[in-house]
């Protein structure tokens, strides 16, 4: 597989994701130097859960799920990435087995960054550090809001939160932001419920103007909660 390098398509691939964001040019420089691209076919396993990790990977292109076998073998969807994301870090911090897959959702482009080379960079730079801290400590209060939504929100509460958070699309020329498309299934496994619930609650906040559909993609008002009619 090729190595970026210098290259410059490998530095604004950096500069795009949040948790490069504020890094010196220097550093990403030497990151830049240490990545491996890396291409997979929809529906191809990156992340295999249980396995142990040698790589983070940085999503240039393409969609990801991020999933969890549950007690009786069923899949559950933890999250869904789009470009610009990152995942696998922490396996490259405490050396445990991967806890969760990652699988494609169409044809994907990643950057990889193998432990050794994270690590001496991370010692290097910072602001790197820094901002890897900042970046846990947001998913850990996302995780934090989830676990409260599953418990005290109720399934119609839990949904639009649901669109809340991935709606980051803007919709041209209207005032709303679109979601990724997904399956009524897909929104099930994320908050918790059945797919029939879901398929309920999505045509009763369409009823009340909170949301519209769009195929398989889900309309917000970029205001927040006020009626879409």
């Amino acid at each position: 597989m090729p190595t970026p390098g210098r290259d410059s398509d490998a530095i604004q691939s950096l500069r795009a994701i949040p948790l490069f964001a504020s890094v010196g040019r220097d550093d990403l420089d030497s990151i830049a130097a240490h990545l491996i691209e890396r291409r997979y076919p929809k529906g191809s396993t990156i992340v295999e859960e249980g396995l142990e990790g040698d790589f983070m990977y940085v999503l240039c292109e393409g969609r990801v799920k991020v999933t969890k076998l549950s007690d009786d073998g069923r899949e559950k969807i933890l999250e869904m990435l789009d470009g610009g994301s990152f995942f696998g870090e922490m396996a490259l911090l405490d050396r445990a087995p991967r806890s969760a897959s990652v699988r494609t959702l169409s044809d994907v482009r990643l950057l990889a960054l193998s432990r050794a080379d994270f690590l001496s960079v991370l010692r290097k730079s910072p602001d790197l550090a820094i901002a890897l801290i900042q970046e846990l400590s947001r998913r850990l209060r996302c995780v934090d809001e989830q676990a409260s939504a599953l418990s005290f929100q109720r399934v119609k509460e839990r949904a639009m939160g649901l669109f809340e958070r991935l709606a980051h699309e803007p919709v041209s020329d209207e005032p709303f932001r679109a979601t990724p498309p997904l399956t009524h299934q897909q929104i099930a496994d994320m908050i918790g419920t059945s797919r029939e619930t879901v398929t309920r609650v999505v045509k009763r906040l369409k009823e009340a103007g909170r949301l519209r559909q769009s195929r398989k993609r889900y309309l917000v008002p970029n205001g927040g909660e006020k009626s879409l009619h």
